[in-house]
């Protein structure tokens, strides 16, 4: 069986991979603030969506927001995959989906205000551009 993966899947697989790891700081945090024992025998009783480490609220929040994202980003690749759809256009917005999605991600954690805004918004670009090569 020769299977080629789209760029665009690629890329969504890379999107999908950062997503999935974006939590192991905020955790790692929780953990130090709580102690090892505690996180393993008592979870229950914290929450770790309410660290008191500011950078890991942030963090988490960054987190959150990605995976809010992510499931608009994979319907538009699945969709421009199950029409056939690549363009150097489309491919493009990929890659540029995934790093401002990166960028958004740091810039979130480290409290760089402006950039924030401003790399969320090259990602919501790159998922406009994929709406209209889908609608086109």
């Amino acid at each position: 069986m020769n299977s080629t993966l789209m760029p665009e899947l690629f890329w969504l697989t890379l999107v999908t991979l950062l997503t999935s790891v974006m939590w192991v700081p905020y955790i790692i945090n929780w953990i130090a603030e709580n102690g090892v024992v505690e996180a393993l025998w008592r979870p229950m009783n914290f929450d770790h969506s309410q660290p008191r480490a500011q950078w890991a609220v942030r963090m988490l929040r960054a987190h959150e927001n990605a995976v809010e994202h992510l499931v608009i980003f994979a319907t538009l690749v699945l969709v421009l995959n199950a029409l056939s759809i690549t363009t150097s256009l489309t491919v493009t917005a990929c890659a540029v989906y995934f790093w401002a999605r990166l960028a958004h991600f740091l810039c979130f954690t480290f409290a760089v205000p402006a950039m924030r805004v401003v790399t969320f918004l090259v990602g919501f670009g790159a998922q406009v551009t994929l709406f209209a090569a889908i609608l086109a």
